[in-house]
């Protein structure tokens, strides 16, 4: 899936997206060729988990609102 976040183009894939229904809260994507895990807060805010690979805490909402969107989670 493509997404443009800050007139940057990024391509991600789902790695857990079999799995996916309204209550999930974690998402596994591979971005760029690394993985990154989004987790969805109680305020229903998706932000990375802690890793190696960091991106910036508003392209990680973007990409949760994408993969929602997708999924009509």
């Amino acid at each position: 899936m493509r997404i443009t976040y800050k007139d940057t183009d990024y391509v991600y894939e789902i790695i857990n997206g079999a799995g996916i229904t309204k209550d999930t809260a974690e998402l596994k994507i591979l971005l760029n060729g690394k993985t990154v895990t989004l987790q969805k807060n109680t305020n229903k805010v998706w932000m990375q988990e802690e890793g190696e690979f960091a991106i910036e805490p508003e392209l990680a909402q973007a990409l949760g609102r994408s993969v929602s969107l997708r999924y009509r989670m």
